[in-house]
C-alpha cells in the first residue's frame, strides 16, 4: 500500500464561513482516519481569505481532540515566523495532549507578503537563520540537562518529529545535512522537484531521530466517478490559483464548465497557474490509478501529501476517498 496524507488549508468557500471550513478539516480527518491516512497535516499561511489555518497549532489541537490515530502535524510551521521557544512550547503542549500523534514540519518562507510580516512583528532578515533556529527548536524538545537555564515546559523530553519543508534546494541540503525527514512542496511550486530529491538521497547523513531519508512529495489529486466530474471540479482550483497568481486571491468558488471561460484565465494566468498546478492528477479512478502510480515511479517517494481542492465538501470527501481506495493496491 502507497503512505498517503492530506495537507489541510482550511479552505474557505463561497456562500460558507470560517467556522465551517475548520469543522469541514475536523469531519474529513475523522473519515481519513477510517480510509487509511498516516498523518493530517495543516498548513500555515496569512492575511488570505481562503484560508482559515493561520493559528495553525490551534487548529492541530481541534483536529486531533476529534480523532484518535491519525497523526497530526503542521505542513507547515514557518520558522522565521516565529521564535523556536514558542514553538517549542506549542508543540511541546500538543505532543503532551496528544502523545505519539504530533509531527511538526518547518518551512524557511514566511508564507504571507511583506506588509503581513510586519504585522507579524519579525524581522525580513528572519530566514536567514533557519538552520540555527531549527537546531534551537530541536533543543528544546530535547530532555533538560542539569543547569539549564532555558527550559520548554511542556516541550522538553517529548522529542516531536521534525521535518523540513521546502520547494527550492536549500531544503533539500538542509533536510539531509540534519538528517530529517524532508517534504517537497510540488503540489504549487514543482520546478526543483527532481533535482531536489537528487540532491536530498544523495547528500543523506543519518541522525538519532532519522536512521535513513525520507521523502515526502505534494501531490494535486482530485478524483471522481468519471474524467469529465473530475475536470469539472478541477476548475475550481485552476480558478482559485488564477486569482494568487493575479494577487487577489479569492474565496473557492464552484465550478464551472469550461475553465477557458473564466473572465481571469488569460494566456500569461494560465501559463504561470499551469506552472505551479504541474503535479497534479485529475480523472476517474483508473486515470488517478495511472497519474500516482507514475508520480510515484518519478520521484520514488515514501509517501505522498495530497491536496484535494473541491468545492462540494461530499465530493471532496469521495475524491479524498478514491485516492484512499487506489492507493491500497498501489
Amino acid at each position: 500500500m502507497a503512505t498517503i496524507s492530506i495537507l489541510e488549508l482550511g479552505r474557505v468557500r463561497e456562500g460558507n464561513d470560517r467556522k465551517a471550513a475548520l469543522d469541514e478539516a475536523r469531519a474529513l480527518a475523522q473519515r481519513a482516519e477510517e480510509w487509511g491516512y498516516r498523518r493530517f497535516w495543516i498548513a500555515e499561511h496569512h492575511n488570505i481569505r481562503s484560508v482559515s489555518t493561520a493559528a495553525t497549532a490551534v487548529v492541530i489541537a481541534h483536529v486531533a481532540a476529534g480523532t484518535k490515530t491519525i497523526r497530526v502535524g503542521a505542513g507547515g510551521i514557518m520558522l522565521p515566523n516565529h521564535a523556536p521557544y514558542v514553538i517549542a512550547e506549542q508543540f511541546g503542549t500538543l505532543e503532551t495532549l496528544f502523545p505519539g500523534r504530533i509531527d511538526l514540519g518547518l518551512g524557511r518562507a514566511p508564507g504571507t507578503d511583506q506588509v503581513t510580516l510586519r504585522a507579524l512583528r519579525r524581522d525580513v532578515r528572519a530566514s536567514d537563520t533557519f538552520p540555527q533556529d531549527v537546531l534551537e527548536l530541536q533543543a528544546y524538545l530535547e530532555p533538560a540537562t542539569p543547569g539549564q537555564r532555558i527550559e520548554a515546559v511542556p516541550g522538553s523530553g517529548t522529542k516531536v518529529p521534525l521535518w523540513i519543508l521546502g520547494s527550492s534546494l536549500f531544503g533539500a541540503q538542509l533536510g539531509a545535512a540534519l538528517g530529517l525527514p524532508y517534504g517537497f512542496a510540488s503540489h504549487f511550486a514543482p520546478q526543483a522537484l527532481d533535482q531536489a530529491i537528487k540532491i536530498y538521497r544523495s547528500e543523506f547523513r543519518p541522525s538519532e531521530q532519522q536512521q535513513s531519508s525520507y521523502l515526502m512529495t505534494g501531490l494535486n489529486v482530485i478524483a471522481a466517478e468519471t474524467d469529465e466530474e473530475a475536470a469539472w471540479l478541477a476548475t475550481s482550483q485552476q480558478m482559485s490559483f488564477a486569482d494568487l497568481v493575479r494577487n487577489q486571491p479569492s474565496l473557492l468558488r464552484p465550478p464551472i464548465e469550461r475553465i477557458e471561460d473564466y473572465e481571469h484565465w488569460s494566456p500569461t494566468v494560465q501559463y504561470q497557474a499551469s506552472q505551479m498546478l504541474a503535479c497534479r492528477v485529475i480523472g476517474g479512478p483508473e486515470t488517478v490509478r495511472k497519474g500516482l502510480k507514475a508520480f510515484l515511479e518519478r520521484t520514488g517517494a515514501d509517501e505522498l501529501m495530497i491536496v484535494s481542492d473541491v468545492y462540494d465538501s461530499q465530493k471532496r470527501f469521495r475524491s479524498f476517498e478514491i485516492i484512499a481506495e487506489i492507493a491500497k493496491d498501489l
